[in-house]
């Protein structure tokens, strides 16, 4: 991939960046070594490689989720300042 003048102000159109000339110059040259790097890379053999999705090679461990100690709706209204039976009750925090 060839790094010019017009890609490097497209990226800098793009990423709302503004760069004087020896700036330009600088990503030019810092993009071009980027590319050579990820060309290089290209040309090792993978055949037979597996993608890696996780550098660690631990799973997470996941327990079932188990309803455990129920209260019933009466014994959670006992601990509520106001309700109606079935809902907590709370002030109004929103106005018209």
């Amino acid at each position: 991939m060839e790094i010019d003048d017009s890609l490097v102000d497209k990226l800098a159109h793009l990423s709302k960046l503004q760069f004087n000339e020896e700036e330009k110059k600088a990503i030019k040259k810092d993009l071009e070594r980027m590319i050579g790097l990820v060309e290089r890379m290209n040309e090792v053999d993978t055949t037979g490689v597996e993608p890696l999705l996780h550098i660690n090679p631990a799973k997470n461990i996941l327990r079932h989720d188990v309803v455990e100690n129920q209260i019933s709706t009466e014994e959670a209204m006992k601990n509520a300042p106001d309700n109606d039976g079935h809902f907590f009750r709370v002030p109004k925090v929103i106005k018209k």
